[in-house]
């Protein structure tokens, strides 16, 4: 991997290729790099020989001193057995024992820097953007290019004569010197949002909310009337809403995010507008079962996807398809399982659940004409990514 006695060049420079995403180091393990670009890429074996301690060690060696004596690097984390670096593009995690079984170094770059015009968003899209100040979130799986895109988007507020800052943890957005990037202060984004309510920016970028406390401040800077662009990791995009029903009260899900962007293979896919109601949800008849209702249309057609409602103690994501129900079913959330409601006509019944035509879950309804699962389960997962792809099987 290092010749040795060259010093001249950085050494992550050295070793990445043009194209190369990603590079993953373990001593006792050859190297591998992702080659090509977000969403579409091939893990590559840069060498049959396996990485020795030594070299891992030199490696490291050289980034914690650049870290040192680089006025654009930082050493963001640090932990016992775990450090993350941000050296210009690159983000180093440097994993060890005890945190780790081995000695690992993982480099991620960003490919591509692109302007929003490159993504050739929709007039619609485009106007809602800066029509008026808004809560947006950023949804897509590992490496589907939400960060390019999210920097693209810092880049488009700050052209339309916006404050833009951003909240980051390691600070790798790819973003020009006007945007300032904060780090969580002393520890917590929750002390960082005490200061940047003092500076009044009008959009803050937080890349990317993972905890109950990131949320929170979310929700928190949102409220205040700034703002904000939220990047999650999901399946899909209604998953990225999931994450909001755990945290927030239904009614107040539109104050808060009102627009949903998933991406991917660099590519925005879907865009969803939320907004409030109160009617009688889809599926129901009676005048008096109407309730605050949170509407999820798909921002291009306009038509309303999914209606987000409780029922009882339960929040409810139900899918719609225009004027037709997908399927005779309602789905309840619990904190760990997915309540699956047939009707208690079909209690005590033999059913086959399919996603994408797929069986995926044999069993009986219980007394209720319910099925329960495990939302963390493989197949929890399946039917959560593929709501609205979901069909029953009776035998009776």
């Amino acid at each position: 991997l290092i010749e040795e006695g060259v010093k001249e060049e950085f050494i992550l420079d050295k070793l990445f290729t043009e194209d190369m995403m990603s590079l993953h180091l373990k001593s006792g393990v050859p190297p591998y790099g992702k080659i090509g670009k977000p969403g579409r890429f091939k893990l590559v074996k840069l060498r049959r020989k396996p990485c020795t301690e030594r070299e891992l060690e030199e490696i490291k060696r050289e980034i914690i001193e650049k870290a040192r004596t680089d006025p654009s690097a930082s050493i963001e984390i640090k932990r016992r057995g775990a450090m993350v670096v941000q050296i210009g593009q690159y983000r180093v995690a440097i994993a060890e024992p005890p945190f780790s079984d081995g000695f690992e170094i993982t480099v991620v770059r960003p490919l591509v820097k692109l302007s929003l015009e490159d993504y050739e968003l929709s007039e619609i899209l485009k106007r809602r953007l800066v029509s008026k100040i808004r809560g947006i979130l950023i949804a897509g799986p590992p490496g589907s290019g939400k960060t390019t895109f999210a920097s693209a988007l810092a880049e488009y507020y700050k052209d339309n004569n916006f404050i833009v800052k951003t909240l980051e943890s390691p600070r790798d957005l790819n973003v020009s010197d006007e945007i300032t990037q904060y780090g969580p202060l002393e520890g917590s984004f929750e002390k960082t949002m005490d200061i940047l309510l003092l500076v009044r920016p009008d959009y803050v970028i937080f890349d990317e909310m993972r905890t109950d406390s990131d949320f929170k401040v979310y929700v928190d800077l949102r409220l205040a009337g700034v703002g904000l662009v939220g990047v999650v990791h999901a399946s899909s995009p209604i998953d990225a809403i999931h994450r909001l029903i755990m945290r927030l009260d239904i009614g107040t899900i539109p104050q808060v995010v009102d627009t949903v962007i998933f991406i991917s293979g660099g590519e925005i896919t879907r865009v969803y507008e939320l907004t409030a109601t109160v009617k009688v949800p889809h599926g129901m008849t009676e005048p008096d079962l109407a309730r605050p209702v949170v509407l999820v249309k798909d921002l291009k057609t306009g038509e309303v996807e999914y209606e987000i409602y409780t029922y009882g103690e339960q929040n409810v994501i139900m899918p719609v398809r225009g004027e037709k129900p997908v399927g005779e079913f309602f789905i309840r959330h619990t904190r760990r399982k997915l309540i699956i409601e047939l009707g208690r006509d079909k209690a005590n019944t033999p059913v086959t659940i399919l996603v994408r035509e797929r069986p995926v879950w044999s069993g009986y309804t219980d007394s209720n004409g319910r099925v329960k699962i495990t939302k963390r389960s493989r197949i929890g997962k399946l039917i959560l990514k593929y709501i609205d792809d979901i069909r029953f099987e009776f035998t009776e």
